[in-house]
């Protein structure tokens, strides 16, 4: 289910909660997955809407085409029926900026709770995405955490009131670097099943022959 069919059932009781999931996902692994798992558990949201990044101007390389990023994050997510694919930022022209994608959200859903689930990387750049103070005031942020460690918010941050909870890191060590580098030097996609990627992605890399020698990485 992509984003532009995808509706969110109302609630009687409280208002929808909602998170928001973006990343490169060049390629997406279990570490996604197991997170956005979490967040749906810990936070009791209603959905987390997966939103692969269309051109990601904080990279400098050059990522998989969107097309094959959302069909593996599509495939990544079957199993779940609250992970939604919402494909705005591949179909949006220009740069991807974050605050963008939470507004036509919100305003799509304006009595929904938002999350934005990011890691403690991510938490510590937040200063450096356009438009990051707005983007404080229009949701919470759930920030992901190894072990017992705690949210540790940059100077910026520090000084402006924002809305944080710390989410449990699930303990895996996997990064789409090092799959990609792997996949380049020849190792097959099906050797990646389970510990880096899900098998429905592993299908699709090799159907593709996405990450092989001299592809984008």
């Amino acid at each position: 289910m992509t984003g532009s069919d995808a509706v969110p059932a109302g609630s009687a009781a409280r208002p929808r909660r909602i998170g928001m999931m973006g990343g490169s996902f060049d390629p997406v692994h279990v570490a996604h997955v197991a997170l956005a798992e979490t967040a749906l558990r810990h936070l009791a949201l209603d959905e987390v809407r997966w939103i692969p990044v269309g051109q990601a101007w904080q990279k400098a390389r050059q990522l998989a085409p969107g097309a094959d990023r959302l069909a593996m994050v599509q495939a990544a997510i079957a199993h779940e029926p609250r992970f939604v694919l919402d494909d705005c930022e591949v179909r949006r022209e220009g740069p991807s900026y974050t605050i963008d994608t939470v507004r036509a959200l919100q305003s799509r859903w304006p009595e929904a709770e938002w999350a934005m689930i990011i890691g403690q990387d991510q938490y510590a750049n937040l200063p450096t995405w356009h438009g990051w103070e707005e983007l404080l005031d229009r949701v919470t942020l759930a920030v992901a955490c190894r072990g017992d460690a705690q949210p540790q918010a940059p100077a910026a941050l520090q000084q402006r009131a924002h809305r944080a909870v710390r989410l449990p890191l699930p303990p895996y060590h996997v990064s789409s670097t090092d799959i990609r580098s792997r996949l380049a030097q020849g190792v097959a996609p099906s050797t990646l099943v389970p510990a880096l990627v899900p098998e429905p992605v592993a299908r699709y890399i090799a159907t593709h022959q996405l990450y092989a020698a001299g592809a984008p990485r």
